[in-house]
């Protein structure tokens, strides 16, 4: 396996180490979520970062169009297919305890098997694809997602959707970026 780049001069920022835009922006984040998260203290490292971040995931979750537990479908299909473990695990602990995501669909997707739901299943298909191809998923899978009752301002909103997450997923995949305490239950084995 080839090794990745990983940032080995640049490290999380507290509220303590970080200048005054870095600051604001994790104050911003703690605000959101309650605390700093690892990924969040990482991504502050350059603002834009975080808070394009932060802007585009509050959007996708108050303006998708889309359930609690269909955002999470999303934001799991990407990150499963951008392989971030941190996601993987930040997200299966949200669909568990907060978007009500089905037992049997959340191991399905940690498992990466077939979902016990025809509905998500074309959902996930359709994330997991449009990221895989970048941005040009088959027109069998865009036709299936559109059968199962979603639209293209839904496939739109996923495309918001995958560029928070290629955010959150790289910044990751360049820190390595620890599982925090409140996730580590939900770590992929």
């Amino acid at each position: 396996m080839t090794q990745h780049f990983t940032a080995s001069t640049l490290r999380g920022l507290t509220l303590d180490s970080a200048g005054p835009a870095q600051k604001e922006a994790l104050e911003a984040a703690r605000k959101q979520v309650g605390f700093i998260p690892n990924m969040y203290a990482n991504m502050a490292n350059v603002p834009g970062v975080l808070t394009t971040y932060l802007h585009g995931y509050a959007a996708f979750r108050q303006h998708s169009g889309l359930t609690p537990a269909e955002q999470e479908v999303v934001f799991l299909a990407i990150s499963q297919q951008n392989g971030c473990h941190y996601c993987m695990a930040a997200h299966s602990m949200i669909a568990d305890k907060v978007s009500g995501v089905p037992v049997p669909v959340l191991a399905a997707i940690r498992a990466d098997e077939p979902i016990p739901d025809r509905r998500l299943q074309a959902l996930y298909r359709f994330a997991r694809e449009l990221v895989k191809t970048a941005g040009k998923p088959s027109q069998a899978t865009a036709d299936a997602f559109l059968a199962a009752g979603y639209s293209e301002t839904a496939a739109l909103n996923i495309i918001l959707a995958a560029a928070v997450k290629t955010l959150s997923n790289y910044t990751n995949h360049m820190f390595a970026t620890e599982v925090d305490a409140q996730f580590a239950g939900y770590r992929l084995s």
